[in-house]
């Protein structure tokens, strides 16, 4: 009966957008034709290189980690020093974006992790993006990028106390049921090997996704050079902070004939990114037909398939509506940017809540969402709402929502979602009047 009031829903949904959109209409087009241009973007930039790895990543932990394991370390009666400390500050090793950490969420929460050590990790996997907080720093201010890091980290760990205070009768039952299921026998496998499988698809997924060098040098056609701190990329612009500025200059890609990063081993080894994670990856598949059998190796590429049907299609379709709504950095769809502009100007709770619900919707890749809090700072934001949008913009988004709800459920989903939003309001209020602007 659900399976058909959906199908039903889904019908009727279709039936009235193809009615009543007027689709001819130019702000329409230009918002579908956004739509799929983020979900190309999404597609080149973030599949092959991040989701695939994590969807693996996610399948080997629901074969080879044993469910005890997970459960004595994240599980409902893990010491919570423990399990809370590693996933608060898990981003500071991955740096993905909301939509990557989505299948590594899903494999330790299905494998028997607590809701709260499961929502902590959730959140802290985009939100502690070292290489974000250092440019937020940099380019909107220190005091906003130490605010940014320190309540990243913070809500992290309310959220999951929380999470974990609101559901606890359906975590124990969890942890009773697991606790009532017979252990399985020890794989033959030594555990050392399994941590260096692990370890080596981790560095495939952390090195193919290393982040760009701050330091730029940018060389246009007409001979000026510009150097300074990158700090991100529009669809048709190079964003760069000149060295002793404080204001983001946009360059055209058109315009630039030459880009030249800082030397340094960071700068290396996101040169020669591919090739290193490659030799890990190459390492991987050599290890492979030794370690894992040919009956696990199914067991593993089964349950790598279930999560990506469990989560790519909310994920693609969720991408193609955060478009059709919000566009692209630095691309206008169907919600015009003067509208967010008004709404989040000065340090109201009003603004402070616009502000957090606009990120929580809204899609950032990693980075995209400093240049964008600078347009929109330079357009009269206030720094209260700077900072809501920045705690509850990386975290969240539209497609992240989608996701989360298929594995948590509405009730669950709707709880973390208004956690994020209400505390990054709270945060947004505070640090506004502190700070004041």
């Amino acid at each position: 009966m659900k399976r058909e009031l959906r199908l039903s829903l889904l019908l009727g949904g279709t039936f009235l957008a193809a009615y009543l959109v007027p689709w001819s209409a130019p702000v329409v087009q230009k918002a579908l034709s956004e739509a799929f241009l983020l979900l190309q973007d999404y597609a080149r930039e973030h599949v092959l290189t991040c989701l695939i790895p994590a969807l693996f990543i996610a399948g080997g932990i629901a074969v080879f980690v044993s469910q005890a394991s997970v459960i004595r370390y994240l599980g409902y009666g893990a010491k919570k020093i423990l399990a809370y400390g590693v996933a608060s500050v898990s981003g500071t090793v991955l740096a993905v974006c909301s939509c990557t950490v989505l299948p590594l969420f899903a494999g330790i929460y299905t494998r028997g992790a607590g809701l709260g050590p499961a929502t902590a990790f959730l959140y802290s996997g985009p939100a502690i993006n070292v290489l974000a907080i250092i440019l937020t720093a940099r380019v909107l201010g220190p005091s906003l990028g130490i605010a940014r890091a320190i309540g990243a980290v913070v809500f992290s760990i309310v959220i999951g106390l929380a999470m974990h205070a609101l559901f606890r009768k359906e975590e124990k039952a969890k942890a009773d049921a697991a606790a009532a299921v017979p252990t399985p026998p020890p794989p033959a496998r030594a555990l050392w090997k399994t941590v260096v499988l692990f370890a080596l698809m981790l560095a495939v997924l952390v090195i193919a996704n290393w982040g760009r060098p701050a330091g730029v040098t940018v060389t246009l056609r007409d001979g000026t050079v510009v150097s300074g701190t990158r700090a991100g990329e529009e669809a048709s612009s190079l964003l760069v902070v000149p060295e002793g500025g404080e204001e983001i200059v946009s360059l055209p890609k058109a315009e630039i004939t030459g880009v030249e990063y800082s030397p340094s081993a960071y700068t290396t080894l996101w040169r020669y990114r591919y090739a290193v994670a490659g030799a890990f990856l190459v390492a991987l598949f050599v290890l492979l037909p030794f370690w894992v059998g040919k009956e696990e190796g199914g067991a593993w590429a089964r349950s790598t398939w279930d999560y990506a049907l469990l989560i790519l299609p909310y994920l693609f379709g969720g991408v193609l509506v955060a478009g059709f709504l919000l566009g692209r950095p630095g691309e206008e769809a169907l919600i015009p940017v003067r509208w967010v502009q008004a709404a989040v100007g000065g340090n109201s709770w009003l603004s402070c809540a616009v502000a957090s619900v606009a990120g929580a919707f809204m899609y950032f890749a990693t980075l995209t969402e400093v240049p964008i809090l600078q347009g929109l700072l330079g357009s009269g934001m206030g720094q209260g709402p700077a900072l809501a949008l920045l705690l509850a913009g990386p975290a969240l988004s539209l497609p992240s929502m989608l996701v989360i709800r298929r594995v948590l459920g509405t009730k669950k989903t709707g709880a973390f979602i208004l956690l994020v939003v209400v505390l990054s309001t709270l945060a947004g209020k505070l640090y506004g009047t502190v700070i004041g602007g």
